[in-house]
């Protein structure tokens, strides 16, 4: 079984799948305010992006290789994060999935991972 990493085509396609996120983020009205979480300049947080998803999806272990280690919930905790933002980020992320044709069989395999990585950021009621 091939892992999530390899479906999306490797390095490239998770690069190409963090960059697409963020462009997605970027344009849709409904993602307003978690694009407002983030600076004028996305390059950064697509590159980090890239690098955990890397791993996280089954390929090189780039975030904690550069950074050392990986704590999700610290960076964000400066944000409300509730249902709806995470709802948002989720909605961003399957327009990125779409966008970049992602097969059934990916989407699928991600959808639950997925939603768990984005709930595990909520820390608002």
């Amino acid at each position: 079984m091939e892992t999530p990493y390899e479906l999306l085509g490797g390095e490239k396609g998770v690069k190409r799948l963090s960059e697409e996120f963020y462009a997605v983020m970027s344009s849709r009205k409904e993602a307003t305010s978690i694009r407002q979480m983030h600076g004028k300049d996305l390059s950064l947080v697509s590159e980090k992006l890239f690098l955990f998803l890397s791993g996280w999806l089954g390929g090189p272990a780039l975030y904690l290789e550069k950074y050392g280690t990986i704590c999700l919930s610290s960076p964000h905790a400066k944000y409300q994060i509730g249902e709806d933002e995470r709802d948002q980020w989720l909605a961003c992320m399957d327009q990125a999935l779409l966008n970049l044709d992602a097969s059934d069989e990916l989407i699928a395999m991600l959808k639950e991972p997925m939603f768990n990585l984005a709930d595990v950021m909520t820390n608002k009621v």
